[in-house]
């Protein structure tokens, strides 16, 4: 169904608007942020502000245009699905849109309908949840097109839950819905929603989500599975090539500016592009490097792996080799980021753990405890650090 856009909404376009942290693991895809974080925060600094959400939501906040984004879900099933914003400076809501899912709401007690990150080009946003069900808002909160996708195949669910979130590349959205029975990605066309490609992909459960590939003005896409990664071109979701020799189901790869691709396979294993983006090499494989529940993150040259066993391993991007390792609290399920000098990172139980990245022997040098249940990675923005739990959303400000 298409939705015409309003007088308000089309006004919004003139308006400059300012990108920060737009989709998972940030507008980059890798946990980095342009933005300097914070070595310490305090849960009521001057600027630092708490609200309540509705529901539950293990989704990561999205920030732009000095407006935090993220979605919940509630109701006796999880079957009322929530859009909401809040402003960046005091957490005030500036709107909230409510929908009543159409697909599949059971999930693992562990998550929810609302897990699936927010995407946005900065102009509009692109909702995913775990019934299939698929919105486009602009910033202001306006509905500009939704999927059911379960209408059409009422088998892309599994009992566990979904998690994929989406991905906007040029005119489409990117959005992956993969399960042990009917499993596809599709390009959906962010002017109305329709489907610009569908692909057949592995039948299995899969929690990872689309990657961007950028590299001198190209971009492609990489969808992971339990067989590996395909890159396609996003208008028309041709496949260019595959690595095929499995991954990860759970943390997503991670893309560097060495134009190296860190895939979650036989521990960590890097392949880089040529220049055209359609061939590879394999340059290096560490299984000390296999990633736990979270994805990797990458910045200046390095890589950072936080395990199973709550270790944060960091490694050359070009060679794998290892430089160090530190032990950190845990459980941890979110995947660490990186804002200036330090790596942000937090427990299930809520600890906020710092790392200063400029140490030789890196320890963590700060840390908060938000004594809730912590599974969302978090967004760094202006010196600020942005997350959820299920029923909060803080933003804490350096001191």
């Amino acid at each position: 169904m298409k939705y015409f856009i309003s007088l308000t909404s089309f006004l919004y376009f003139l308006i400059p608007v300012h990108a920060e942290w737009l989709a998972f693991r940030g507008s980059l895809g890798n946990g980095s942020s342009e933005f300097a974080g914070p070595g310490k925060i305090v849960l009521k600094g001057e600027g630092s502000w708490v609200t309540q959400l509705p529901g539950r939501g293990l989704s990561s906040p999205v920030i732009a245009n000095e407006t935090v984004f993220l979605t919940a879900s509630s109701g006796p099933n999880q079957e009322t699905l929530h859009i909401l914003a809040f402003g960046t400076e005091d957490g005030k809501k500036l709107w909230e849109r409510k929908f009543k899912a159409t697909g599949r709401t059971i999930c693992h007690k562990k998550t929810c309908v609302a897990a699936s990150t927010l995407a946005s080009d900065g102009q509009l946003l692109i909702a995913q949840f775990s019934s299939n069900d698929v919105f486009c808002l602009d910033l202001l909160g306006n509905l500009r097109w939704l999927r059911g996708l379960t209408f059409d195949h009422p088998n892309i669910a599994n009992g566990l839950g979904m998690s994929s979130s989406p991905l906007i590349v040029g005119e489409n959205a990117i959005i992956q819905v993969e399960n042990d029975a009917d499993s596809f990605s599709f390009g959906l066309n962010l002017t109305d929603g329709t489907t610009s490609w569908k692909k057949e992909r592995p039948r299995a459960a899969n929690w990872t989500s689309p990657i961007s590939l950028k590299y001198k003005g190209q971009e492609i896409v990489g969808l992971q599975s339990k067989e590996g990664l395909t890159a396609i071109d996003p208008k028309t979701g041709e496949n260019l090539w595959a690595y095929q020799d499995g991954a990860s189901t759970m943390s997503s790869s991670t893309w560097t500016k060495e134009n190296i691709l860190l895939i979650p396979s036989n521990g960590l294993t890097a392949i880089k592009l040529n220049s055209n983006m359609l061939e590879f090499e394999h340059v290096w494989r560490e299984n000390k490097l296999k990633p736990g529940t979270g994805s990797p993150s990458s910045k200046d040259g390095k890589v950072y792996v936080v395990n199973n066993a709550n270790v944060l391993t960091c490694a050359s991007v070009q060679t794998g080799e290892i430089i160090w390792r530190l032990r950190l609290e845990g459980p941890i399920s979110s995947s660490s980021v990186l804002g200036g000098h330090y790596l942000f990172v937090f427990s299930e139980t809520g600890l906020g753990q710092i790392v200063d990245l400029r140490d030789e022997s890196p320890r963590v040098i700060h840390s908060v405890n938000l004594d809730d249940t912590i599974l969302c990675t978090p967004a760094v923005s202006r010196g600020s650090i942005f997350v959820r739990s299920d029923a909060k959303l803080w933003k804490l400000v350096g001191i």
